[in-house]
């Protein structure tokens, strides 16, 4: 019997953003922004299934300054703050609770837009 796929709507949705590739990183599919012929762009959607043990289908996604405390605080049974990137204000989204899609592309674009005006900054 086939699973399905607890992360084709974020992937359908990441990869129809304009220079988004997916590869793995660290093992989880992950998706990156547009980077240069050399090198891809930064990371700004790590999709994690029971990382470490940890027991939650969810992802790791960049969010603008002051996004992560709002949305824990808001919504703490579906949002948190994710190990190793966390103190850099990523926030985590669990895909086991009842957040709308439209809600959800909404955080995806938000993170995609997080790290390229980063990059811009950086230019």
């Amino acid at each position: 019997m086939a699973t399905s796929d607890p992360f084709a709507f974020v992937r359908r949705h990441c990869l129809a953003i304009d220079g988004v590739t997916e590869k793995l990183s660290h093992g989880s599919p992950s998706f990156f922004s547009r980077g240069t012929p050399a090198k891809a762009g930064p990371c700004f959607v790590m999709c994690m299934d029971d990382h470490h043990g940890d027991g939650i289908t969810g992802l790791w996604i960049a969010a603008p300054m002051g996004a992560q405390e709002a949305a824990i605080s808001e919504d703490p049974e579906t949002f948190f703050r994710p190990p190793y990137v966390g103190h850099r204000g990523w926030l985590g989204v669990r895909l086991d609770r009842s957040l709308p899609r439209s809600e959800l592309s909404e955080l995806l674009d938000e993170a995609h837009d997080a790290v390229q005006k980063k990059k811009t900054k950086k230019v």
